[in-house]
């Protein structure tokens, strides 16, 4: 009996050392991943010291796990809650329907969410599933894209990649890439989409700098593969002088990719810059078809983890923290591809 007792003693203590070490690793994990973080932050007036070890925690996706953004997402938050040995973990994924994405998030929370991750769809529709979080008091970490809301009440932090400077970024590198001179065709995201918006101010930015790059045609590719390839195609009809290209996602890159094929282009005949920094983009980028392209980190989940627990422990939570993301090129790209990095 008291060896029995010893044992489970010892097994006991064991666990909360892997806790502990858990726990450690995430911060270390999380604080690596950072880039920047707001001078404004967000404390919480009545701390309860809870550990995540102790809590059900929910992720509300909000597109399908297709894009292979969303899948990286989508695992690194599950990775994360485990890490962290979370009482319970709930996943919904609203398929891109904004409607389904606030019935998800007032699911979990009837099924018990005592912390939430939420991947917005869109820049506004979120209030409804808000309210009822906070009439619970339960704490939310947004990811990827902003959303209205008012930080500290709504939700605590936004965690995301600078989008405004991916776009001067890629501006800089279709520079870099034609010289200067430049006939484009921008390629958008969706329209009324903070990431959209972002990503085009930051690219008109850049190249403005340059009297030799100008835009010829403007379109949304809507974050399709099937639609950038059809609106890249119209493009090249209409202006078969179009030298470089811009997409604002590695899945409309590639749909210009085979535009280009079939409009009879060869690899680097016309410069492509994108972001996302996906394993196809790298990969395009080692064949000649894409000059550049930024990551998008999707590995949020350490981060938001770590500001939740952050939140329960009363200690400052930034209202904004800036995600570190890579930069591929054909200088790097190979060996980026040999480490494993791109997702």
């Amino acid at each position: 009996m008291k060896t029995r007792t010893i044992l489970l003693a010892a097994t006991c203590i064991g666990a909360a050392m892997l806790t502990v070490a858990s726990a450690q690793a995430a911060k270390q994990t999380a604080a690596q991943m950072i880039l920047g973080t707001s001078k404004a932050v967000c404390v919480n007036p009545h701390p309860s010291h809870a550990k995540l070890s102790s809590l059900v925690v929910g992720f509300s996706q909000s597109q399908g796990n297709q894009n292979p953004f969303r899948a990286e997402e989508t695992r690194s938050l599950r990775e994360a809650a485990h890490q962290v040995h979370a009482k319970r973990y709930i996943y919904t994924n609203a398929h891109s329907n904004e409607a389904k994405q606030v019935a998800d998030v007032e699911s979990m929370i009837n099924q018990g969410a005592q912390a939430l991750v939420i991947a917005p769809l869109n820049s506004t529709g979120l209030q409804p599933a808000f309210a009822q979080a906070v009439a619970k008091h339960i704490p939310i970490i947004t990811i990827d894209r902003e959303t209205a809301g008012t930080h500290c009440s709504d939700f605590l932090s936004f965690v995301g990649s600078d989008f405004y400077n991916q776009g001067v970024i890629d501006g800089r590198e279709l520079a870099k890439a034609t010289g200067g001179h430049a006939v484009i065709a921008e390629i958008q995201g969706a329209y009324g989409n903070s990431v959209e918006t972002a990503r085009t101010k930051g690219f008109a930015a850049a190249i403005s700098k340059y009297p030799g790059m100008k835009v010829i045609a403007a379109q949304t590719g809507n974050w399709s593969t099937t639609d950038a390839q059809k609106v890249v195609s119209q493009i090249l009809l209409a202006h078969p002088d179009v030298n470089a290209i811009y997409t604002q996602s590695d899945t409309m890159a590639y749909g210009a990719i085979t535009a280009l094929r079939d409009a009879g282009k060869k690899p680097g005949q016309v410069k492509i810059v994108t972001i996302d920094g996906t394993k196809q983009g790298v990969q395009d980028i080692v064949s000649g078809w894409i000059y550049a392209d930024d990551e998008t980190n999707p590995r949020f989940g350490p981060i938001a983890m770590h500001e939740i627990q952050n939140w329960l422990d009363g200690k400052p939570v930034p209202q904004k923290i800036t995600i570190r993301d890579h930069l591929y090129t054909p200088a790097n790209a190979k060996a980026a591809l040999a480490s494993g990095v791109p997702y």
